[in-house]
């Protein structure tokens, strides 16, 4: 497999890492995968879902948002819409560099910003989501008895994955303006919808949302006992094996 690091200006014009994975000189397709909230492009799960897709002969392309991980920028001026920014821009540098971004992967909120930015990215065949909520508003639940200090004060540091995360009002308002089923109704490409029925973070009647409003081709696959964060390898192996099957189907049927 080779590996490369990356590197592309985002949403807010600071420098995003990215790492960009692949093994044949002619992919049978580029993926871009958004990882989920507060987590990184180095989280266990993306790692092992990005080098299954490389070995089943994909390239893949996994970046940090603004502010987490390596990318460069402030995490307390970022909001749900500067993901879906910096996604475009992500698929925009795949384009120009390696070849069309065919493929979007999004986990957990990742999954809800693949949705949104899909209809920005026009060339991408097909998107698959692993553990996403239908509500980018989900996440509010994750700042629990701060939710009131941010409305008020306009701010509040907030314990997110044992680390301090600063989270302005402009992120809250911001979740207000985005409504996902219409984005499903309108998606126009195949969606494959992975959750864990048991999802202790993400309960699976987000899934169920996401299906229904989504129109055909879709498809839905239970990832059984696995956890949020797919902490399990064989949990994330199996996503990453669903995924590439599911989704040759729809890139052999584009080229011909």
């Amino acid at each position: 497999m080779r590996s490369e690091r990356i590197e592309f200006p985002g949403s807010q014009g600071t420098l995003l890492a990215g790492r960009l994975e692949w093994e044949s000189s002619t992919p049978n397709g580029w993926a871009l995968l958004a990882h989920c909230f507060t987590c990184s492009k180095d989280i266990k799960a993306a790692v092992t879902i990005a080098h299954r897709l490389v070995a089943a002969g994909f390239g893949v392309l996994r970046f940090d948002f603004t502010g987490l991980g390596g990318s460069e920028g402030d995490f307390s001026n970022t909001n749900f819409s500067s993901n879906i920014d910096d996604l475009v821009l992500a698929a925009d540098w795949l384009r120009a560099e390696r070849g069309t971004p065919a493929l979007l992967i999004g986990h957990s909120l990742g999954g809800a910003a693949v949705i949104a930015a899909a209809h920005r990215i026009a060339d991408s065949k097909a998107v698959a989501t692993v553990g996403a909520p239908f509500d980018p508003g989900h996440i509010k639940r994750h700042f629990g008895p701060h939710l009131e200090q941010i409305e008020k004060a306009g701010s509040a540091v907030v314990q997110l994955a044992g680390r301090p995360f600063t989270v302005r009002r402009q992120m809250l308002e911001d979740l207000k303006e985005h409504h996902q089923q219409q984005r499903l109704r309108t998606l126009n490409k195949p969606i494959l919808v992975l959750h864990a029925p048991r999802d202790e973070v993400v309960s699976i009647e987000h899934a169920g949302r996401i299906f229904q409003a989504a129109m055909h081709p879709k498809s839905f696959v239970s990832l059984h006992d696995a956890c949020h964060l797919l902490r399990q390898p064989r949990d994330a192996r199996y996503a990453a094996d669903v995924i590439a099957s599911w989704v040759s189907r729809y890139l052999d049927s584009s080229r011909s």
